[in-house]
Order: C-alpha cells, then sequence, then structure tokens
C-alpha cells in the first residue's frame, strides 16, 4: 500500500482567533501530517497548551519581535530531526517569516511573505525580502534535498490566480514586478505544486478573500497561498484541495497529499 503524506498550509490570521474559530478542532479531524501556519500574531507565552502542542503534533514556532504581529509555525506529528528559525536576514527575522523543519531527507517549510498593500514603504520592504529569499531558494535547491515549502506568498502569479486581475494589475499582490519574481522562481526549478495538479482551476483555488464588502460570499478571491516544491517532490503530489466548509481566518487552508516512497 502505498504511504502518503498529507501537508497543509493555513494563514490563520491570529492563532488565538483561529483558535476561537475551531481550527484546532478541525486539524485534528482533517489529520494532516505536517501543518504549517502562519500570521500568529502572538508571542510564545501567549500560547497555550492545546496550541503550542496539539494532541498528537509537535509544535514550532517562530514569533515576531513585534507583538500581536506575523509569526510562523509548524506542526508535525513526528519529531523532526532539526529545525531552523529564520532566514539569515536579521529585519526579517525579527519579524518571524521563516521556520524549516527537516524530516529524513524532507524538508518542510512555513514562510510568511510580506504584504506590500498597507504602504508604500512596505512594498519596498516586500522588494528587498523578494530579493533576500530568492538566494536562498537557489541555495535550498542546491542541497540536494526534497523541499516544500508552505504559506502565504502575498503574490498572485497569472490572471486565473484572482477573479478581478484587470482591477488589481497596479495593486499589491499582482505587480508586474512580484509575478515576474514567481516567474523566475519557477522556470529556477520551484514548482507550484496547485497549478501542477490543476493547471486551469480558477475560482476552486482561491485562498484568500478581503474582508471588504462580499468577497467571500461572492467568491472574489486570490490563491495566494501555496505549495512550492523542489521538482522531484512536486512530482509526487496526488492531489490537493482548499477547505472552506468552516471560516478560521480571512484565508482558507490549503492541502497536499503526497506519494512517499
Amino acid at each position: 500500500m502505498q504511504k502518503t503524506l498529507r501537508i497543509t498550509s493555513a494563514n490563520l490570521n491570529g492563532i488565538r482567533s483561529a483558535a476561537r474559530k475551531g481550527f484546532f478542532e478541525w486539524m485534528a479531524r482533517h489529520n494532516a501530517d505536517v501543518v504549517c501556519v502562519q500570521e500568529l500574531k502572538a508571542q510564545p507565552q501567549d500560547l497555550t497548551d492545546a496550541m503550542r502542542a496539539p494532541d498528537g503534533y509537535h509544535g514550532f514556532f517562530h514569533c515576531a519581535d513585534k507583538k500581536g504581529y506575523s509569526g510562523v509555525g509548524i506542526y508535525s506529528r513526528t519529531a523532526p530531526d532539526r529545525v531552523i528559525e529564520g532566514m539569515g536576514h536579521a529585519d526579517f527575522d525579527a519579524e518571524g517569516r521563516f521556520l524549516r523543519a527537516d524530516f529524513g531527507k524532507l524538508s518542510v517549510i512555513s514562510v510568511y511573505v510580506p504584504s506590500g498593500s498597507s504602504s508604500e514603504e512596505r512594498q519596498a520592504l516586500k522588494y528587498i525580502f523578494l530579493d533576500a529569499f530568492f538566494p536562498l531558494l537557489e541555495s535550498l535547491l542546491a542541497e540536494g534535498r526534497e523541499f516544500v515549502i508552505c504559506g502565504d506568498w502575498n503574490i498572485a502569479h497569472r490572471e486565473i490566480d484572482l477573479k478581478n486581475w484587470k482591477g488589481n494589475l497596479k495593486n499589491s499582490g499582482f505587480l508586474p514586478e512580484e509575478r515576474a519574481w514567481l516567474d523566475k522562481l519557477y522556470g529556477n526549478g520551484w514548482v507550484d505544486v496547485f497549478r501542477l495538479l490543476y493547471p486551469d482551476a480558477g475560482d476552486t483555488g482561491y485562498t484568500w478573500w478581503s474582508n471588504r464588502g462580499q468577497a467571500y460570499a461572492k467568491n472574489v478571491g486570490w490563491r495566494i497561498d501555496l505549495h512550492v516544491a523542489s521538482p522531484h517532490m512536486a512530482q509526487r503530489a496526488l492531489n490537493g484541495s482548499v477547505y472552506k466548509e468552516q471560516k478560521f481566518s480571512d484565508h482558507a487552508p490549503l492541502t497536499v497529499e503526497y506519494a512517499m516512497e
């Protein structure tokens, strides 16, 4: 019987808020092997025992220095061989944006790419992050390991990846420079796993909806939460899904199952 590995990514927009909305009860039923979470908006001391180590899971976190801001985590059923906090860039590591867990020959990373939507200054910082992140991604591929990088990438790659693409051509998250960065990333060997599995999927792949208007009800969304995998690992992907039956935040969890040797 073929073994599968189920990996989920979920931007929680506040781990305490998501917990109140039933995220951890869903997580127990969902039974993923690894769950990557982003935007914790919490410090280590804010986490309850149930948040820190849900039944059957080991929990690891990279929190931001700033209270109530950013932060990423990884839950895993198997204890990792090694955990690495941060990407080696002091400013962004202070924001809690990168956490890596190694399991044998596989590494799973939870990443939270900055949003640039709030101001020109934040957009400029987003570009600085992308400039720093790219060589790190190149070095990861050079390790010769398998990787799955899960998280909120805050970029919709193509027109199919958001509902109102014409109205967002000049907005953060769909700017030409951001999309070109993803072109470069995918041209360098990394693979957008959901898009590999479902080349023509449009609104069924959306993972984020604005809180303005009736965006969620009308499914006026964006596909910005991604599994980005090393080439061989991407080819192991069996299926992917976005969970929308319950709403834990302004994002929906994205799950991919991989065939394991």
